[in-house]
């Protein structure tokens, strides 16, 4: 199974709710965002086109689909030698449940100028809903460990392993019937800007004792090339 994270030392009562408040609150929203950039119809992103071309196919509910590919996602992680944490699996767990919840309220067959705002709304929560759960650092979720471990184990440069798994898995949907538009292309030029300044404004500090045993991740969740774990200072007084 993938090795899971432990921690030195446990946080400071006070930052350790934090995280946990963190966490769960970047969770709801990124399903909320994900709803929201459905309902837009304007395209999404390449998982959820995935998610929505096997929802035509097999009639299931998006976030049960949603839940059932984190969980094969997981599974690729066991020959990556992928660390697993707890945000990992609350984030497989929780994120299909709650674009169901945004789906429930939000209807569909929107004016289409309601659906041009709800697009740029989706990618802008989904954005700090990203911050949110990775500046808790519970660990990354399925598919940037998926990103994570291929980078480490071919030694490709992340943008090429990130741009390889999005372009196979939007073959894939749009295959089985997903839904491929502008909003596609929106997604993935503008998230990762956006990330690249909520991220940083919602990372907590921790206690340096805490972090020894955590991979050593950029924002986002990206493994940074050729990072590595400082080595631990010697505890013997200096000559």
């Amino acid at each position: 199974m993938p090795r899971s994270i432990r921690f030195a030392s446990p946080d400071p009562t006070p930052v350790l709710v934090r995280r946990f408040v963190q966490l769960f609150v970047g969770l709801l929203l990124y399903g909320i965002g994900i709803a929201l950039i459905v309902r837009g119809e304007l395209g999404v992103a390449p998982w959820d086109v995935l998610t929505q071309g096997i929802a035509k196919q097999t009639g299931l509910q998006f976030g049960l689909i949603t839940v059932i590919i984190s969980g094969f996602v997981l599974l690729l992680w066991i020959p990556l030698r992928q660390r697993l944490g707890f945000g990992t699996v609350m984030n497989a767990l929780l994120v299909g449940p709650a674009a169901d919840l945004g789906l429930w309220l939000i209807p569909p067959g929107l004016d289409l100028w309601v659906r041009v705002l709800l697009l740029p709304a989706g990618i802008v929560v989904l954005a700090i809903a990203t911050g949110l759960y990775i500046g808790a650092h519970f660990g990354p979720g399925p598919r940037d460990g998926l990103m994570t471990g291929l980078h480490r184990v071919t030694g490709w440069k992340i943008w090429i392993v990130r741009t390889g798994i999005e372009l196979v898995v939007l073959a894939a949907g749009w295959l089985l019937g997903g839904n491929v538009g502008i909003g596609t292309v929106a997604f993935a030029l503008l998230v990762g800007p956006l990330c690249g300044i909520t991220i940083p404004m919602f990372a907590i500090k921790r206690p340096a004792a805490t972090t020894p045993t955590e991979p050593n991740v950029e924002p986002a969740g990206v493994a940074a090339p050729g990072a590595s774990v400082a080595p631990v200072p010697s505890a013997e007084p200096a000559a």
